[in-house]
């Protein structure tokens, strides 16, 4: 049997449920926008690579605010947050060239939101293809492309728009 090792995903596993602090707070905070894959800002929220993405271009857009509640955000940064949404999927469409995206949230962690306490976005690109037997029948996802990687030709199109 040919093994495929995904040894990124081992992280995701071994600290599923025990982070301390919230990652979209401190992500943005630290300034760094290479290191922590933030390649956009806003007023009042920002666009980040996910770290343990579904498909290469997996993006999060989340506001700065800390809360895990959408009745709780208010029409400027709904507004803002959509404006995000807008430029993650037209940077995504002129770079990565997607059949289509799921874009979505998920609300509480019987929801599947691996993070309930901040609310955000995903926005996932997909291609006719890309769900193969290998999630499946090897338990691991193909992603043909390295973080670093995806935000070096990322980055460039959320400074045009």
């Amino acid at each position: 049997m040919e093994r495929l090792w995904t040894p990124w995903r081992m992280e995701y596993i071994r600290t599923a449920g025990e982070q301390e602090g919230c990652i979209f707070c401190e992500l943005p905070a630290e300034g760094d926008d290479d290191r922590t894959h933030v390649l956009t800002r806003s007023q009042r929220g920002f666009v980040i690579l996910n770290a343990f993405p579904y498909n290469p271009g997996h993006l999060m857009v989340a506001p700065f605010r800390h809360t895990g509640d959408p009745e709780g955000l208010d029409a400027a940064e709904l507004v803002d947050l959509g404006r995000l949404i807008q430029a993650a999927v037209r940077a995504l469409r002129e770079e990565m060239a997607p059949h289509g995206f799921n874009v979505g949230m998920n609300l509480g962690q019987v929801a599947g939101a691996g993070i309930p306490d901040h609310l955000h976005w995903h926005v996932v690109p997909r291609w006719n293809g890309d769900s193969n037997f290998m999630p499946v029948v090897g338990q691991t996802k193909v992603l043909p492309e390295l973080l670093d990687e995806t935000y070096r030709r990322l980055a460039p199109r959320f400074r045009e728009s």
